[in-house]
């Protein structure tokens, strides 16, 4: 809660005093660890009830979906009241409190679509989801490129499947200007993206996208607004949600305006399952990283990662990371007593106790704190008691969310799906004008060929009837000579003239009809 413009997070147990986070270092970013049980999930909400009520927008994942009950007042118990009685927050105005939260969901199922473009979302964050080879990589940043000379959207997964398509199909003429891009490359990034649709994640590439300033906001009364991205589901798919997160990330980094230190920072970014983040990413990806939180301090965002062991984070990392809130952490083995020393080490050391022992001892609820001073110096480490939310513990149910989202102002812009021309309607066009001009030439072909064979029909025809009156001249040419030398015959010479008028009458009756018809 807030003491004082101050984020109030515990009590030291040596000396009872508060223990506070300074607005003005709370973009210095943090980092909550500790086991499982111990106690990060109420030290997450504390910290963001608190930036609420100094009216700091806040973003944060609900990977177990009891970060919910921040729409709700706590429930009052003996154990609540006890806690209240020993931290003597009556005194300091504590009260059991609603905030005001939206909503979001990469499915769409639990909150507001928080979907992207592919264009924006852009060839090195997907080239991790989809678990391309470095030479792979490269070849979809070629794709990109060439989408974006010749002027193709790329919004959605099936726009981003036709354009690999495209280029494999014209695979000579690209690699003769971008170099080789083997099929065998090709068709592995289609079977990737092909892939990627097959498992549901092609849900968070469409339209409209999210416009990241519709996170800063407050509500009447001042506090700002707990933007809870419902990760239940997208936390089956590590990759899918580490990066996705990243991506959040990477667009608050490049949005958001310099401002320098604040006096309190413009939005908190809590990165729950941080661990995920960096498993097997690639040497480049964790240099990204580093950077963005390196420099996004400077636009006034707070960014704190939420993992088991310090460890999980990369050194380069860690070192961005100046308010830590260590929960306690278990030694079984001697890799893990090696861990224990080393989160240890990394605190300023109090003589009053010993960091290792304590950290190994702490119970649920406490944790070893250590925040910057206002000089930005870490403060000696403080074991410490946190404090009690002020919201409800636990999820909620469907239709008090449902009503959380349906009040909100943002349900009309992001509740349908738009789906723009862009690149897979281009080349969709494409196909069916060659298909339509293919169909158009077949049948021009096709109606030549019949009006051959027609023509082909038609001679042959002709030619028969030809013949047939030939055949019928002849024979009648050949009666008539017949019967005029018969007649000769018998007046002339008897059955002697017979004959021999006979043949010469039939050949005297063929020249004469042959003549006529073939004139």
């Amino acid at each position: 809660m807030v003491f004082e413009n101050k984020v109030w997070m515990g009590l030291d147990v040596d000396t009872s005093e508060k223990v506070c986070i300074l607005p003005g270092m709370a973009n210095r970013h943090g980092l909550i660890a500790g086991a499982t049980g111990t106690g990060k999930t109420v030290t997450l909400k504390v910290m963001a009830e608190s930036f609420s009520d100094m009216g700091v927008p806040v973003f944060l994942s609900d990977v177990k979906g009891d970060l919910a009950g921040m729409i709700a007042p706590g429930v009052d118990s003996d154990d609540m009241r006890k806690r209240i009685e020993k931290f003597g927050l009556s005194d300091a105005g504590f009260s059991y409190q609603a905030y005001p939260t939206q909503f979001w969901d990469i499915s769409g199922r639990k909150g507001l679509p928080l979907r992207t473009t592919v264009s924006e979302f852009g060839p090195t964050l997907l080239s991790r989801i989809l678990g391309l080879t470095d030479l792979q990589a490269n070849i979809l940043t070629i794709i990109f490129r060439i989408a974006d000379e010749e002027n193709l959207l790329l919004l959605d997964s099936k726009d981003l499947r036709a354009m690999v398509q495209y280029v494999a199909q014209n695979n000579k003429k690209y690699s003769a200007e971008y170099g080789n891009m083997t099929t065998a490359s090709l068709n592995a990034i289609l079977r990737s993206v092909v892939a990627l649709e097959t498992a549901g994640g092609d849900s968070f590439f469409g339209e409209p996208a999210i416009d990241i300033h519709d996170f800063f906001k407050t509500d009447g009364a001042g506090k700002g607004m707990i933007n809870i991205l419902d990760a239940e589901s997208t936390i089956q798919n590590p990759v899918i949600y580490s990066t996705f997160m990243l991506y959040m990330l990477s667009e608050l980094f490049e949005q958001m305006p310099e401002m320098g230190d604040p006096e309190k920072p413009k939005m908190v970014f809590f990165f729950d399952e941080a661990h995920l983040l960096f498993n097997g990413a690639p040497k480049v990806l964790v240099d990204k990283i580093e950077q963005v939180v390196k420099l996004i301090r400077s636009k006034g965002i707070g960014v704190y990662f939420i993992t088991q062991n310090p460890s999980d984070i990369p050194d380069g990392v860690l070192a961005q990371l100046g308010n830590k809130v260590q929960h306690a952490l278990h030694a079984y083995t001697p890799a893990e007593e090696k861990k224990v020393k080393a989160a240890a080490s990394s605190f300023r050391v109090n003589k009053n106790f010993d960091t290792a022992t304590v950290l190994q001892n702490l119970g649920t609820g406490e944790a070893l704190i250590s925040f910057l001073d206002n000089e930005g110096k870490p403060e000696m480490v403080r074991n410490c008691k946190v404090l009690p939310p002020r919201s409800m513990m636990g999820p909620v149910d469907d239709t008090s969310r449902l009503a959380v989202i349906n009040r909100s102002d943002l349900c009309g812009k992001y509740d349908e799906t738009i789906d723009r021309d862009s690149a897979y309607e281009f080349f969709k066009r494409l196909t069916d004008e060659a298909t339509a001009e293919a169909a158009r030439m077949e049948a021009e072909k096709q109606a030549e060929k019949e009006a051959a064979e027609r023509a082909k029909a038609q001679a042959k025809l002709d030619r028969t009837k030809t013949n047939a009156v030939k055949s019928v001249g002849r024979s009648t040419a050949g009666t008539l000579g017949r019967e005029a030398g018969g007649a000769i015959g018998k007046t002339f010479l008897g059955s002697f003239g017979k004959r021999v008028g006979g043949n010469i009458g039939a050949a005297l009756g063929r020249g004469i009809l042959d003549t006529l018809f073939n004139k």
